[in-house]
């Protein structure tokens, strides 16, 4: 599985999500692919609104919002 982030490079809810990411795959153990993109040329490409976005193998599951753990937890398993 592979997770991006897209946000903007100073962007404090783009950092924060992605460091919450990092600690639960850390965590958990989890076989996940972690990537932080910031470039505009890349995130145009997913046509989201707002940052930061959550995408999860290639599917936009989240934009705009920091999600909880558990809304985090129901992307990962695939329950969104």
């Amino acid at each position: 599985m592979i997770i991006k982030v897209l946000g903007s490079v100073g962007c404090v809810n783009c950092e924060e999500l992605y460091n919450k990411l990092d600690k639960i795959i850390k965590e958990r153990n989890l076989d996940i692919e972690l990537k932080e993109v910031t470039s505009i040329l890349e995130i145009v490409k997913y046509k989201v609104k707002e940052i930061p976005a959550l995408v999860i193998d290639e599917k936009v599951v989240c934009e705009g919002i920091v999600p909880s753990d558990q809304e985090i937890d129901c992307f990962i398993n695939g329950k969104v």
